[in-house]
């Protein structure tokens, strides 16, 4: 092919690839949330996927993929079409569970990047039956029955996971993991009893501590949460080393029209900008973003990295 008509080609793939993205969508698109419902992921994705549906005239659909701390729905997406109509919605600890099975795995080059929804410090959360008012106290608690306080996780090398090595290893503990199909199964068990303790993102917490069932410890942020003014970060504790940020992420399958995937990451920045979606996150504890895809693409880079020395530091991760 000569220059000449290589670029006629290549004009002509650029203008098909805008006329598709003019008229997407154009069907119902389905978006997996690589989690069971319930949990913070789904709250988030659920809340955009409404605001999507009325600003784009087509049905965000949620289809819910838990299992495998998130793999199953991420191989969905990695592996479906890309035209814009199967999207994933993860958080930060699927990327930690990906890691544990490949130190070198890559989210942008597994998937496109649209933009990050949102993030949201972890909490600490133990049920009432917990004889501890504040992590001083289930530290000295801890200490004193090594590995027999149990703690639910989202998945095995999931953010629960990782979050709560972490915080073994600032506190000097053992705790035993209970790991999940997700975060949900594991606050109902949490708030059955079952489990004692689970350190997680806060939407789908800060319901049940301010109605007294669950009881909030610390959370991992710098400063206070406005949801839940009351509950001290770890740094006031004593503990400034667990530093947790949960983010959510919005990727396409890998080879989606860049003019696809700019069209969504504007509509989900349109979405984190309206008052009531802003006011109905930071409520549950979470900061709405709707970040660029190069943005999200440097931001999954940085926490890979972040992430890799944490696992490895913690034995997660191989070397």
């Amino acid at each position: 092919m000569n220059t000449a008509s290589w670029l006629l080609a290549a004009a002509a793939i650029a203008s098909s690839a805008f006329a598709d993205a003019q008229t997407y969508p154009a069907k119902p698109v389905r978006v997996i949330v690589s989690t069971s419902a319930s949990g913070g992921t789904d709250a988030v994705a659920r809340i955009f996927a409404q605001k999507l549906t009325d600003a784009l005239g087509q049905t965000f659909v949620i289809d819910n993929r838990g299992g495998a701390t998130g793999m199953i729905g991420m191989d969905i997406v990695a592996n479906a079409a890309p035209d814009g109509y199967t999207l994933l919605v993860m958080n930060v600890g699927h990327l930690m569970s990906a890691l544990t099975r490949d130190a070198s795995y890559d989210m942008n080059r597994v998937y496109a990047p649209v933009t990050e929804l949102g993030s949201t410090p972890s909490i600490l959360a133990v049920n009432p039956s917990v004889p501890a008012r504040t992590l001083a106290d289930f530290v000295k608690l801890a200490k004193a029955q090594p590995g027999k306080i149990l703690y639910a996780s989202g998945g095995q090398g999931g953010v629960q996971h990782f979050s709560t090595v972490l915080f073994e290893r600032e506190a000097n503990i053992k705790l035993m993991h209970v790991p999940y199909k997700g975060t949900g199964p594991g606050i109902i068990d949490l708030l059955g009893g079952q489990v004692q303790m689970t350190l997680t993102s806060m939407p789908p917490i800060v319901p049940h501590v301010r109605a007294g069932k669950l009881r909030g410890l610390a959370v991992t942020s710098r400063t206070r949460s406005s949801s839940l003014p009351d509950v001290p970060t770890f740094a006031e504790s004593g503990l400034p080393g667990v530093d947790v940020q949960i983010w959510y992420g919005m990727f396409a399958p890998p080879k989606t029209p860049r003019a696809i995937v700019d069209r969504l990451a504007g509509a989900a920045a349109a979405v984190a900008k309206m008052p009531d979606i802003r006011e109905k996150l930071t409520s549950q504890g979470a900061v709405p973003y709707g970040s660029t895809p190069a943005q999200l693409a440097a931001y999954a880079k940085s926490e890979r990295d972040k992430w890799v020395k944490v696992g490895r530091d913690a034995g997660l991760v191989a070397h």
